[in-house]
């Protein structure tokens, strides 16, 4: 599978809902804060501005209302470098922008999400908004469980997508990032099980594979498993985070090359200073697509996808504002035995 990736268009086209993100300064409360910082944010989006930093071509589909907060996400997509060719717009009166509200945690006070997203532009995307040679322009299309949990006639075009992308010999990536504030876990796991026979590449944590599709034993089993029943997986991928406060967590993951039937691994990074952890099972996503598309290497997935989910989890935001050296660097650090020094200077 990674042997036969062409030179594309795009190395990566995602898509879903990219959202405003308010937030109250520090650690103030949502309830009592009386100013916000605005961000872009969105599942897709973070995975994709995530690889465009490190160096490939990437592009995001997705639609925006036609007004000023529409323009101020279109620039926030173009400051990652990621393409905004198949961004659309609904001009009508009633366009709106999805919102969410987060509210940093301290210990032993947990972080709060609160959504407002329901109608928005995006929920009224329709494939057929784009051109006929976006499905031979890309080397793998990304999208996760959040964009199918948004509305259901939505959900069917994407599936359409999906079918019209893998008949191109593109590779088909699925993160089922399962959220229980958009839908219930009978109707998440019906979709997913939808989804699946198209998917190449897959992402999904221990717990979702437990409790939403009732799977058993060690978390290499569970792989193994899923690997048998839909044999067209090429990679299942899964990241272990273990919140020690809600500033301090320990990750790493796990990675399954479903051909040749090998798992990779490496120690987990501990203690991380967590500033703001949204987004960093998406830079996971982005560091471990970005080394397989730019390696052929599912061992290098593990390292670049715990070092991107590592660093993302230091910077403010939902998307990781790091580049290849960044990532390369940290990797370095992790794996030397020798401690790294304190600055680079």
């Amino acid at each position: 599978m990674i042997n036969h990736i062409k030179d594309k268009e795009f190395s990566v086209l995602g898509i879903g809902e990219v959202m405003l993100r308010l937030s109250p300064v520090g650690k103030e409360r949502i309830s009592y804060s009386e100013a916000f910082e605005k961000k872009a944010g969105g599942s897709e989006l973070n995975v994709v501005s995530g690889i465009s930093m490190l160096g490939l071509r990437t592009g995001i589909i997705t639609k925006l209302p036609g007004n000023e907060i529409g323009k101020f996400i279109k620039h926030k997509i173009r400051y990652s470098g990621t393409s905004d060719d198949y961004i659309t717009y609904d001009y009508s009166p009633a366009a709106r922008l999805g919102i969410y509200y987060y509210e940093s945690g301290a210990y032993p006070r947990q972080s709060v999400v609160s959504y407002d997203r329901r109608g928005s532009a995006f929920t009224t995307f329709s494939p057929s908004e784009l051109p006929e040679s976006i499905y031979s322009s890309a080397n793998l299309f990304h999208t996760s469980g959040i964009t199918l949990a948004l509305d259901k006639r939505l959900r069917g075009g994407v599936l359409e997508m999906m079918e019209r992308f893998k008949r191109e010999g593109t590779l088909i990536s699925f993160d089922v990032n399962y959220r229980a504030a958009l839908w219930d876990e009978a109707d998440a796991k019906a979709a997913v099980l939808e989804v699946l026979p198209l998917v190449d590449v897959l992402f999904i944590s221990e717990e979702t594979s437990r409790k939403m599709l009732g799977m058993k034993g060690s978390l290499k089993e569970i792989h193994r498993a899923l690997s048998e029943k839909y044999q067209g997986l090429e990679i299942i991928a899964s990241t272990k985070r273990r919140p020690i406060t809600p500033n301090k967590h320990d990750f790493s993951s796990l990675v399954y090359d479903c051909k040749e039937k090998l798992h990779y691994s490496e120690p987990e990074y501990r203690k991380i200073d967590v500033v703001d952890r949204i987004g960093s099972g998406d830079a996971y996503v982005a560091g471990a697509i970005f080394a397989l598309l730019k390696f052929r290497s599912v061992e290098k997935m593990a390292s670049y996808g715990n070092a991107m989910a590592a660093l993302k989890n230091t910077i403010p935001g939902d998307t990781a504002q790091c580049d290849l050296a960044d990532v390369e660097r940290t990797i370095k650090n992790h794996t030397e035995k020798s401690s790294a020094s304190e600055m680079v200077r």
